[in-house]
């Protein structure tokens, strides 16, 4: 696949090409599109692809981390800062619809006018039910994410014969074999919350598939034995060694994926907007951005190691990963809603989004054109990451954060926390999520 790639946050791209925005003659629309993700270079690139179409139309990507995301966008939006696109998410994430979404026009008439009557058959449901909020729909789901496996750096586990760890004993033998040769073993960002819950919510689908989403949406108690269980193997991989010293002290963006990218470690918590990193110049890029000067590397996807010893693996959750929303306040609302459109619904558009490999398209027709798509060591890693995401379009529906209340989301964040660095028990911790559940339900 021919890719463009600019690595500046803020850049406009244009190319000749026919254009169905109609401005004044001489005069081009300049967008600021406000996000976490995917980043640079990705971003770019479908910035590029969409200037093919509409040439007139300069978007401007204004990128913001994850943790600032929030605390940022909410003053510029009640500022009237000049805003024309700005990303939302699921539940209670980041940039979560439920919060922002007062803000943003409904684009309802929109997504009728460009694909017809039926465009609920036409994009996934996740994707429109997620982003309705009192009936409206408030923005335009891109793709869909999927968490709940491990990557990890084939090449590494080749050079020092260290198996793929498929149970508890396998897992904590791997990361003491790599310890020993300077290489971290398993790195988490344990500081960051949400992809603590990932863990979590993985380990409790390894206990029981399904107890997790039944808690969320108040059909059992957080006290339930599955949830002993998961806590309990939660506190267990700081005890037996799995969790790197110190994980509570990183965030998982930029420390623990840094260092998976610069080769420090050989196993990382992500889902599927990972595979992105296995193209290799979307890799190297990346990697430079972690200050490693080295080659891309083999990463693949496994399972989430089967610690209950249950048998239940391969479970995976999602959700929307991030969805186009456009500002009542938007200066150049009809270019914002053209972009939108083209990125949420458009063939060309899903088709980009299906081929960077970022996320899982919400276009149900767009999948990723495997005949030009070369990844960086495609022999190790085609089977894989092709089954991979075979494996995430298949899931029953769980919810990554799309049930998780705001309220839940921020209990469960401190419980399991407090629990790795024993401030609270297990028992504590659990009557911590049921006294939100309660009020809650």
């Amino acid at each position: 696949m021919k890719k463009t790639i600019a690595v500046l946050l803020s850049l406009s791209l244009t190319a000749a090409a026919a254009c169905s925005f109609t401005a004044a003659a001489d005069e081009a629309a300049d967008l600021v599109w406000w996000g976490w993700t995917p980043g640079s270079p990705v971003n770019e690139e479908y910035i590029a692809e969409f200037n093919k179409e509409y040439p007139d139309i300069n978007v401007i990507w204004k990128q913001v981390t994850i943790d600032d995301y929030d605390a940022t966008l909410k003053p510029a939006l009640a500022n009237g800062e000049s805003i024309d696109l700005f990303e939302v998410s699921a539940g209670s994430a980041n940039g979560g619809v439920g919060i922002y979404g007062k803000s943003a026009i409904d684009l309802t008439d929109s997504v009728t006018e460009a694909m017809g009557e039926d465009f609920r058959d036409k994009l996934s449901e996740i994707s429109l039910n997620t982003m309705t909020v009192d009936g409206e729909l408030k923005a335009l789901g891109v793709g869909a994410v999927y968490a709940g496996n491990l990557w990890i750096n084939k090449d590494l586990f080749d050079k020092y014969d260290v198996a793929i760890p498929t149970n508890m004993e396998e897992w904590k033998q791997a990361c003491a074999t790599f310890e020993e040769n300077g290489i971290i073993g398993f790195v988490q960002g344990a500081g960051q919350g949400a992809f603590n819950m990932d863990t979590f919510h993985a380990i409790c689908d390894n206990v029981k598939p399904g107890d997790f989403q039944k808690a969320a949406t108040g059909e059992i108690e957080w006290t339930e034995d599955t949830f002993v269980t998961a806590l309990g193997l939660w506190k267990s991989l700081f005890d037996e060694g799995i969790m790197q010293p110190g994980a509570l002290g990183i965030q998982q963006y930029p420390e623990a994926n840094n260092l998976f990218l610069s080769q420090q470690a050989a196993m990382v918590m992500m889902g599927s907007w990972y595979t992105m990193n296995t193209l290799p110049g979307t890799m190297k890029a990346n990697m430079e951005s972690a200050s490693s000067t080295d080659e891309p590397f083999t990463m693949i996807p496994i399972n989430f190691p089967d610690i209950a010893g249950t048998g239940n693996t391969g479970c995976m959750f999602c959700d929307i990963d991030y969805a186009i929303a456009v500002p009542a306040s938007a200066p150049n609302q009809e270019a914002s809603i053209d972009f939108a459109l083209w990125l949420g619904t458009s063939e060309s558009g899903q088709q980009i989004i299906a081929d960077s490999l970022n996320v899982v398209p919400v276009l149900k027709t767009a999948s990723p054109n495997w005949d030009n798509i070369e990844l960086v060591n495609p022999e190790a890693q085609n089977e894989a990451v092709q089954e991979y995401l075979a494996n995430a379009i298949d899931q029953p529906e769980n919810a990554r954060f799309g049930n998780i209340s705001a309220d839940l989301n921020s209990a469960m964040m401190d419980v399991l926390a407090g629990v790795a660095s024993d401030m609270m028990s297990i028992e504590e911790g659990l009557e911590q999520l049921a006294e939100v559940q309660g009020e809650t339900w």
